[in-house]
């Protein structure tokens, strides 16, 4: 039996990026959300339990205490579709443990990334390794006759590259923090 879709039905669903032709994919995009919970055992795991129950993946979770110790706040990096994100951040504010959800992901705002890699090193690629830490900013916080390990901050995307140009040199040990996510600040006036 083939159904039809009406023109409305059409929009609706390009506009929450789920599949209009059959067999066809969603369209997922990236969703980044500040989570501020109580801090209560088994809190973060309710969080976590509802993103396993609705099979979606979270990219990134980091949790870390805010100014009042009894409150934390999480960053959650996840994907699906318009309608799917929708539906999660109203079932996240419905926790008993959320207090606030915030939806960063179309707001201006700033996300940092931290990472820690190890890689490599001779005598012959020292320098040329040095320059690409000083070009991205990064600190050198460990050196054995062989690796470095090197501390570096700042967007995925920087991050990304960063980690790409490291793996010519031979990454033995790779950490990364998540994302971190904060709103800008609006200045009226101005």
């Amino acid at each position: 039996m083939s159904t039809t879709l009406t023109p409305q039905q059409v929009f609706r669903k390009r506009a929450a990026g789920e599949p209009v032709e059959p067999g066809s994919a969603p369209q997922s995009h990236r969703c980044i959300l500040a989570v501020r919970i109580e801090n209560h055992i088994g809190a973060l795991n309710r969080v976590a339990n509802l993103f396993s129950a609705r099979g979606f993946n979270l990219d990134a979770v980091t949790v870390s205490p805010t100014d009042d110790p009894s409150v934390s706040r999480m960053t959650i990096t996840t994907s699906g579709t318009t309608r799917q994100m929708e539906q999660t951040l109203a079932q996240l504010a419905a926790l008993v443990d959320v207090l606030e959800v915030e939806d960063l992901t179309d707001a201006e705002h700033v996300e940092r990334e931290l990472c820690l890699v190890r890689v490599a090193y001779a005598s012959d690629t020292r320098a040329e390794l040095m320059d690409l830490i000083g070009i991205y900013r990064g600190t050198v916080v460990d050196v054995t006759p062989q690796s470095m390990m090197i501390e570096l901050a700042g967007p995925s995307t920087k991050i990304n590259s960063f980690v790409a140009q490291m793996a010519r040199f031979g990454i033995t040990d790779l950490a990364r923090s998540g994302r971190v996510a904060m709103r800008r600040a609006l200045i009226y006036g101005a």
